[in-house]
């Protein structure tokens, strides 16, 4: 049991770093350190309309809230390559602040370390009423590996894949939904791969950075 742990949170690692990675640039996002508190959701500031929204999906209600803005998003995994993950209600892969934007597209700052890049990018649709796909494909710049002293970075990866399904609530505060992670290998394999929930709740021009930690 204890092997498989270990097993277990090495591919853990693996994922969190497969989670980003700005093209061109080999970033990606990665593990979390302490949980968020943000506060709650203030009405929209700047004046973001949601109408811009509707562009992911004609025929929306206008009266419908917007999933545009800054969210805390923590990504909990549930199995690993199809099995359960060896511990009770799941591991916490990612803590990040997430952006989305009015013309379909998203971008996610991890609590990963600078060092090794920690952010990544996406592009989502709306598929119904308050519901979103989110498809998130980032180059993996590099992966854990025990062997590599500590301010070194690991030998490049290929990439990975994130899709999200997710469900924003009627207030427009929160949404919560499950995702689907695949990391490749610079041969286009799969070695590990990852399904768990996801929650998240907006972050406000309020919110003190003190609240984020």
């Amino acid at each position: 049991m204890r092997t498989k742990f270990w097993k277990f949170m090495l591919g853990v690692g693996i994922a969190a770093l497969a989670f980003a990675g700005v093209p061109g640039a080999g970033a990606q996002c990665g593990l979390p350190n302490k949980p968020i508190k943000p506060m709650s959701w203030h009405p929209l500031y700047g004046g973001v309309h949601p109408s811009l929204v509707r562009t992911a999906l004609d025929g929306d209600d206008h009266r419908e809230p917007s999933i545009v803005g800054m969210w805390h998003v923590i990504f909990t995994a549930q199995t690993q390559n199809g099995d359960p993950v060896p511990v009770k209600g799941g591991v916490m892969i990612d803590n990040s602040v997430v952006v989305w934007h009015s013309d379909g597209t998203e971008v996610m700052n991890s609590s990963r370390s600078a060092q090794d890049g920690n952010f990544c990018l996406g592009v989502w649709k709306r598929t119904g009423e308050r519901t979103f796909l989110l498809n998130h494909i980032p180059w993996q710049g590099n992966v854990y590996d025990p062997t590599v002293p500590p301010g070194e970075i690991g030998m490049p990866q290929g990439g990975a894949q994130l899709i999200e399904k997710i469900t924003l609530g009627p207030d427009g505060n929160s949404y919560s939904g499950t995702f689907t992670l695949h990391a490749y290998d610079t041969s286009g394999n799969v070695y590990v791969w990852f399904t768990g929930v996801i929650s998240a709740k907006r972050i406000t021009p309020d919110t003190p950075f003190s609240d984020l930690l």
